[in-house]
C-alpha cells in the first residue's frame, strides 16, 4: 500500500480539491490535518510520501501560534528531502521559512481571478506545457528565497513559483481549485473582488472555461514528477533586479 501524503488545511470546511482528487486517483491515501484546530503535525515524514500545505485567509506574517508552528515545521520535509508542495499560503510559508520577505502589493493590488504567468527556462524544463493563465486568490506575494530556482513569473507579483533543494515546490496560484471551490470562494469571499486589481465573479467562471483544462493537465504532469521526488532541472541562473529586489533567478 502506498504511503499517505500529509495534507495541511487551514479552515474547518476546506478540502484538498483537485490535488486530493488526483492523488486519490493514483491510489495514494490522504492524511488530512488542521493544526489551526489543534491537530498535530508529525515529527518526521518517514511514514508519508510527502506533504502539501494549502492556502487560507491567513498570512505567513501572522503571529498566530499555528502559523509560526507550520513555518517552523517545514524544516522536517526540507531536512528529510521529502516532496513538499506549498500552495498560496503554503508557498508563502516556505518563502518565509527560507528567509524571504512576504509582503502586500505596494499599491494594495490583489490577484483574484485568472492572471497570466510566464514560465522560466527552469519551469519549462520541469513541465513543458504551462497554462497561459492560472487562478489566483491572494493579496500578498513573496520574494525569491536565496538558493531557490524561479519557475514562473507574473506581473503584479513577480515570483509565482519556485523550487528549493530538489524536492520542495511553491506555487502562488491555485491549480487545486475545483468548480465547487470557486463557487464557494466567490460567494463567501465576495469582498475580495472589490480590491484593486481583482476580477468580478463572472470573469472567474469565464476564465475557468478558457484555462482550466490546461491547468488540470499541468497539475497531472507535475504531481507525477513531484511524487517521484525528481528535482527541478539544473538550469543556469540569471538574476534580475527591480526596485532593489530580486524578481527573477534562473
Amino acid at each position: 500500500m502506498s504511503l499517505p501524503v500529509l495534507i495541511v488545511l487551514h479552515q474547518e470546511h476546506s478540502t484538498p480539491g483537485r490535488v486530493g482528487n488526483l492523488l486519490r486517483s493514483r491510489g495514494i491515501p490522504l492524511d488530512i490535518r488542521r493544526p489551526r484546530f489543534g491537530e498535530l503535525l508529525p515529527e518526521t515524514l518517514e511514514n508519508h510520501a510527502g506533504a502539501v500545505i494549502f492556502g487560507g485567509p491567513q498570512s505567513a506574517n501572522d503571529a498566530d501560534e499555528f502559523i509560526r508552528h507550520e513555518i517552523g515545521w517545514l524544516a522536517v520535509p526540507l531536512k528529510e528531502k521529502k516532496p513538499y508542495l506549498g500552495i498560496c499560503l503554503g508557498a508563502q510559508m516556505l518563502a518565509h521559512h527560507l528567509g524571504a520577505r512576504v509582503y502586500p502589493h505596494p499599491q494594495g493590488h490583489a490577484e483574484v481571478g485568472y492572471y497570466p504567468i510566464r514560465p522560466t527556462p527552469a519551469g519549462r524544463a520541469l513541465c513543458k506545457d504551462w497554462p497561459t493563465q492560472v487562478y489566483q486568490w491572494h493579496r500578498e506575494g513573496f520574494e525569491l528565497p536565496r538558493g531557490s530556482a524561479l519557475l514562473a513569473e507574473g506581473d503584479a507579483f513577480p515570483v509565482q513559483a519556485f523550487s528549493f533543494g530538489g524536492a520542495a515546490y511553491a506555487l502562488q496560484f491555485h491549480m487545486d481549485v475545483t468548480h465547487a471551490m470557486m463557487c464557494r470562494w466567490t460567494t463567501r469571499g465576495h469582498d475580495r473582488m472589490e480590491m484593486p486589481g481583482a476580477q468580478q465573479r463572472a470573469a472567474h467562471f469565464e476564465g475557468r472555461l478558457m484555462h482550466d483544462s490546461a491547468c488540470r493537465t499541468w497539475l497531472d504532469t507535475f504531481l507525477d514528477r513531484w511524487l517521484k521526488g525528481q528535482p527541478a532541472p539544473d538550469v543556469k541562473r540569471r538574476v534580475q533586479r527591480r526596485g532593489g529586489s530580486i524578481v527573477s533567478m534562473r
